[in-house]
């Protein structure tokens, strides 16, 4: 595996992939772990929780300079990426106990309730955009649930991927407790199917989605699934515009655009259209492009060149298809894989802007005559992740029952929060993660029904 630096196409450093023996050991030592690590006390998990999210907070400039280095994300986001880590550690550990008390019953029985233990080894299959959080959230509060996790990272960032590990063996977990694997995307099937393997969760594109939910469905495993988007951010007519601009460059720009819920279709009420495309496009246009190591930084680079072709063919489609091109969509000469902020007006169905999810900083501006073509329009997409409603909050709660995601902000943009379940609908997986639901999906809610002898045996 290759780590590359974004910025200037450069290689940082080679990685030799785990061989089928190391893998072996590696799963043998999980499932060992994994009898330990489920019959501590929650209290002594909690405390490893915390431990983690302070060797997190210790050593935070490394880490986003790690993480900057490999995939490029700007460093202040990086920094603030590890303090989110952090957080969802504390959280996960300060409310476990909650999440997983048994909950009485009453029936026929003496006694009946439903209480929650862990499944085992839980392998997930993490992207690159967001390297250290997306793993957190799904390692937070599996461990917590008492079981251990096994990761197969990405492969452009495999030292973030080391250097998790490291920092859960540093806290004072058990060796095997959380382990990465350096393996190629192709060998991810078999280590689904392994029997020490108990489930699956995967954050990636549809097409990874399918391929393990294909293997661990051949296996009879449970998955969760956390893939694309396409976000609706829908501007109605008694919306606050100057609100709306200014939250809108956050919600296409944020990590080069390079997130599964990142606003990408602006569905502006005609009332308010030529104001948010002129609006928007003199924003995005004065976003600062540069360094990802440097402070003052907006926006980096696309973590890898072939990001860069796919999505300046998504916008010369667009173009041919009817779309108006405001700013950008030019590639820029010279080191690394950067493409300028870029906005595409008079967007509809069937451009390749509205129809596909585009990884990347366009954005894509849709008129709407009403508030029921507004909708509409938000939800004519195979993507259901996310959606962003700027109205009234009245009326904003109301519509939110309308719109086809796992996710409505109304009048915000729409973020991960360790406290609420995040996850999509159709096209954009199943499952949650984060909350008590997203530790729950790893469990085993198992019902236990006990009888007094003297009353059963009457």
């Amino acid at each position: 595996m290759q780590a590359i630096n974004p910025a200037t196409g450069r290689l940082i450093r080679e990685y030799p992939d785990h061989t089928d023996g190391d893998v072996e050991a590696k799963l043998t030592r999980a499932a060992a772990t994994f009898v330990d690590w489920r019959a501590r006390p929650l209290a002594e998990r909690a405390a490893r929780l915390h431990a983690t999210a302070a060797v997190l907070r210790r050593d935070a400039e490394a880490h986003a300079r790690l993480m900057t280095e490999e995939m490029g994300k700007p460093i202040t986001q990086a920094r603030a990426e590890v303090e989110k880590c952090a957080g969802a550690c504390e959280y996960m550990a300060d409310h476990a106990a909650r999440f997983l008390a048994p909950e009485a019953v009453a029936t026929d029985a003496s006694e009946s309730f439903v209480r929650f233990d862990p499944l085992g080894p839980v392998l997930a299959v993490m992207p690159w955009n967001f390297p250290f959080w997306q793993v957190f959230r799904f390692a937070a509060p599996a461990l917590m649930a008492g079981n251990v996790g096994l990761l197969k990272h990405a492969s452009n960032v495999p030292g973030c991927a080391l250097r998790i590990e490291a920092i859960f063996r540093e806290a004072g977990l058990p060796d095997g407790a959380f382990t990465t694997l350096l393996i190629a995307s192709g060998r991810t099937a078999a280590i689904v199917g392994d029997v020490r393997v108990a489930a699956v969760t995967l954050t990636g594109s549809e097409r990874a989605g399918m391929s393990v939910a294909a293997a661990a469905g051949g296996a009879i495993k449970k998955t969760v699934l956390e893939l694309g988007g396409s976000d609706p951010f829908v501007v109605l007519d008694d919306a606050r515009v100057d609100a709306a601009l200014e939250a809108a460059v956050t919600a296409r720009t944020q990590n080069a655009g390079q997130s599964c819920i990142a606003a990408k279709r602006f569905i502006v009420h005609a009332r308010h259209y030529d104001r948010f495309v002129d609006g928007l496009a003199s924003r995005l246009a004065a976003c600062r492009i540069g360094d990802p190591m440097a402070d003052d930084c907006e926006i980096g680079p696309l973590a890898r060149e072939d990001l860069v072709d796919d999505l300046h063919d998504q916008v010369e489609r667009s173009v041919q298809q009817g779309a108006r091109l405001v700013t950008g969509g030019v590639r820029p000469e010279g080191p690394g894989y950067f493409y300028p902020p870029t906005l595409l007006a008079d967007c509809v169905p069937g451009m390749a802007a509205f129809d596909e999810e585009t990884f990347g900083p366009v954005a894509a501006v849709v008129r709407a005559g009403d508030e029921d073509e507004a909708i509409a329009l938000a939800n004519a997409t195979v993507y259901g992740l996310g959606a962003s409603l700027w109205t009234e909050p009245a009326r904003g709660k109301a519509l939110a029952a309308r719109i086809e995601a796992g996710h409505v902000a109304v009048n915000g943009i729409v973020k991960s929060d360790a406290r609420l379940p995040f996850g999509g609908v159709k096209r954009s997986g199943y499952g949650r993660e984060l909350s008590r639901y997203g530790m729950l999906e790893f469990v085993n809610i198992k019902t236990v029904w006990i009888a007094d002898p003297e009353i059963a045996g009457r």
